[in-house]
């Protein structure tokens, strides 16, 4: 107090009309600022009122879902980090963003993520999303995916045997690789009716390597709209945008002559004709309830969103198991009782299987980084603060599975919790999201990771972490995407 009093004398004294020209203004705008800012009273950074670049800025280098973490360390269940935008962590607050009735519908930050294609992951149309999913949900329910079961078990089949020829010859083999060629061959198959045929040949076929620099350049997009759609406007040269440019082009053009096919062997043969997740939809297109263009861009997001994703949790699986011999042994113990030949309804009778994927996701959820939401019509009261209509409310997994309360010493990777789960741990658990947005194809996510895990170490009950080729144990574990780009990395296993 004595010092700005001493400020004030010496400005009177000098009769600095400047600085007291300034300190108006200041005051004016800081006053406004506050009387129109409706969530000024949201904790938070200082920065975060004024601009969301820092969260930006940990979007691009892939770090967001830590830092934000840390804001909620710091100030608590609901925190600002820019000037329309909280994040939530408080249970009851995600369970009423996420809620199926009176939903929050994503933010549009979902369009600039993947520009030029709406589909049932990216919409945030309600009523066309719910038409996506009436239309699409089925054939990816459990019951429907028993017709799919024998394609999914040959691309099971066929990534172990790969590993197992790799490691014959190689002393180690690559888990990481034939995981994330496994999950792209079966997706291309469930959606085009035919295989990338990645599994056979080794490496990633020009589409998919599209698919990967299209989703990396998305990233870009996210952070950055309004300048990408300057850029756009404009016709300013830009290197990255004629070649995303390309990517897309070549994407869509062979889409579109794969689903032909698939559709003209459908109405040539029957639904019956190597049924993809899209065989009765063509009768849905016959009525105009989905056109072939929205097909098309469901089947490409069904691509982004099952590949990696999926494959990184089996990488996480296996790293993890192999890492904690009481977890192992108790998962062998549990796989000795399946024949050799066992199906997937077998499956049904191992629960410490299930125990140990859903520990996986929740201690390396592949999705960690925040699900934006807009706040609805009327506004919403969240950790007792009121947020206005058209804010955006977020909630990361990354946050809620790392809570100590709900997760006990969360940072131990054990499955037996999922035992005897709370109601906390339940609702906390959102490695698929929630409410009505909750992953379309969770179920085919599950398929993958039973068969996957169950067969893998049915296979190699020896599999443990490779050190070799001068790598360390943690070069090992395969990051989890905080950003669309593929990082290229190994998962060395030594598996005899």
């Amino acid at each position: 107090m004595t010092a700005a009093m001493d400020v004030t004398l010496e400005l009177f004294k000098s009769n600095h009309l400047y600085s007291w020209g300034a300190l108006g203004l200041f005051t004016i705008i800081l006053f406004f600022s506050n009387s129109r800012d409706p969530i000024s009273n949201v904790p938070g950074p200082w920065y975060a009122r004024w601009t969301g670049l820092v969260d930006t800025y940990y979007w691009v280098v892939g770090r967001k879902p830590s830092y934000i973490n840390d804001l909620h360390l710091k100030y608590g269940p609901i925190v600002r980090v820019g000037p329309r935008e909280v994040y939530v962590s408080d249970l009851e607050a995600v369970q009423k963003i996420h809620r199926i009735k009176n939903e929050f519908p994503k933010s549009k930050w979902y369009l600039d993520f993947n520009p030029g294609v709406e589909s049932v992951f990216n919409t945030p149309d309600i009523a066309l999303h719910r038409r996506f999913r009436r239309l699409l949900s089925s054939p990816l329910s459990e019951s429907g995916l028993k017709v799919f079961l024998p394609q999914i078990e040959d691309k099971v089949n066929l990534a172990i045997q790969r590993m197992d020829e790799e490691s014959k010859t190689r002393g180690v083999a690559d888990i990481y690789k034939w995981w994330l060629f496994m999950t792209t061959d079966v997706i291309g198959e469930l959606s085009f009716g035919e295989s990338f045929r990645m599994l056979e040949s080794g490496k990633t076929n020009q589409y998919v390597s599209d698919l990967q620099s299209a989703g990396q350049m998305s990233s870009y997009r996210s952070a950055f709209p309004s300048l990408f759609r300057f850029v756009a406007r404009s016709g300013i040269p830009f290197p990255l945008l004629s070649r995303a440019s390309g990517y897309i082009t070549r994407i869509k053009k062979y889409s579109t002559e794969s689903l032909q096919r698939h559709k003209d062997l459908v109405e040539k043969e029957g639904e019956d004709a190597r049924p993809t997740v899209f065989s009765k939809v063509y009768k849905a297109e016959n009525d105009e309830s989905i056109t072939q263009e929205e097909i098309r861009d469901n089947a490409q997001s069904y691509i982004i969103a099952g590949t990696d994703t999926t494959s990184n949790t089996l990488n996480f699986m296996v790293w993890a198991v192999c890492g904690n011999p009481e977890v192992k042994s108790r998962l062998l113990k549990e796989l000795d009782l399946l024949s050799d030949d066992f199906t997937y309804e077998d499956l049904r009778h191992v629960p410490y299987l299930d125990h140990v994927i859903d520990e996986t996701l929740r201690k390396f959820p592949v999705v960690p980084a925040g699900l934006p939401r807009e706040v609805p019509e009327g506004g919403a009261e969240l950790c007792g603060f009121h947020i206005p209509a058209g804010y955006t409310a977020t909630t990361q997994s990354y946050t809620l599975h790392s809570d100590p309360v709900t997760f006990p010493n969360p940072e131990k990777f054990d499955p037996s919790r999922w035992e005897n789960p709370t109601p906390e741990m339940k609702a906390a658990w959102m490695p698929f999201g929630g409410g009505s947005r909750v992953c379309i194809g969770l179920h085919l996510a599950r398929t993958e990771l039973r068969l996957g895990i169950a067969r893998f170490f049915k296979a190699f009950p020896n599999a443990r972490r490779s050190t070799r080729e001068g790598m360390s144990d943690e070069d090992m574990v395969p990051k989890t995407y905080f950003l669309a780009t593929p990082q290229g990395h190994r998962c060395l296993m030594e598996l005899h």
